[in-house]
C-alpha cells in the first residue's frame, strides 16, 4: 500500500474512533466493514452493535448468555470461515483481534453503563502472497448472524478508495474499481 493509501486508511480509522454523530448512530441490523488491501495483506475491520451478533447488547447475565457470547467470539476467531479472500491473492488468516467492553474482550475500554448500546470491533488480518490481486472477498456474516441485514463498506484499494453497501442476501464485496 502506498503512503497516500495508508494515510487515507489511518484518517478513516481515526475518524471511526470518534463518537458517531447522531445521524450515524449505532443501528441494529447494520454493521460497518472496512477493507484495506495491500500487496502482502488484506485487513478487514468490523464495527457492529452486539445486538447483530447476540440479540442483546449488554454483558451476558446468565450461563446461557455467556455460552452464546463465547460461541460468537469463537465464530469470529475462525474468520477464515466468515471471510474468504479471492484465491488469486494467496491469503491465509494471520491474526484476529476482538474488542467489546460488554463482553470483556481484551482490548476493550470500560464497560458501557446500563442502558448504553454495546458494540464489538473486530480486526481480521490475512497475510497474502499477492494481496493486490484480490478481486473480491466473500462475506458470510449474514449467514452466521441472521440479525445482520446490511454492511456499510469502506474500501481502501491499490487504485483508490470507495464506499459500497452489501445487503442480505448478497455475499460478495468487489475489490476492483
Amino acid at each position: 500500500m502506498n503512503a497516500l493509501s495508508t494515510l487515507i486508511l489511518a484518517a478513516g480509522l481515526a475518524a471511526a474512533a470518534l463518537p458517531a454523530p447522531a445521524a450515524q448512530a449505532h443501528q441494529h441490523g447494520v454493521a460497518r466493514l472496512d477493507v484495506a488491501v495491500e500487496p502482502s495483506r488484506v485487513t478487514l475491520y468490523l464495527y457492529t452493535p452486539l445486538d447483530n451478533l447476540l440479540g442483546f447488547e449488554r454483558a451476558p447475565r446468565s450461563d446461557v448468555e455467556r455460552q452464546q457470547a463465547d460461541a460468537v467470539a469463537a465464530r469470529l476467531q475462525a474468520a477464515d470461515r466468515l471471510f474468504r479472500v479471492d484465491g488469486k491473492a494467496g491469503c491465509k488468516l494471520a491474526k484476529v483481534t476482538l474488542s467489546s467492553a460488554a463482553l470483556g474482550l481484551p482490548t476493550a475500554a470500560a464497560a458501557p453503563a446500563a442502558g448504553d448500546h454495546a458494540d464489538l470491533e473486530g480486526r481480521f488480518e490475512f497475510a497474502c502472497t499477492a494481496g493486490a490481486s484480490a478481486g473480491f472477498v466473500e462475506v458470510s456474516l449474514f449467514e452466521a448472524f441472521p440479525q445482520m441485514k446490511r454492511l456499510e463498506l469502506q474500501l481502501i484499494l491499490p487504485r483508490g478508495q470507495m464506499k459500497a453497501t452489501l445487503v442480505r442476501p448478497a455475499t460478495r464485496v468487489t475489490l476492483v474499481r
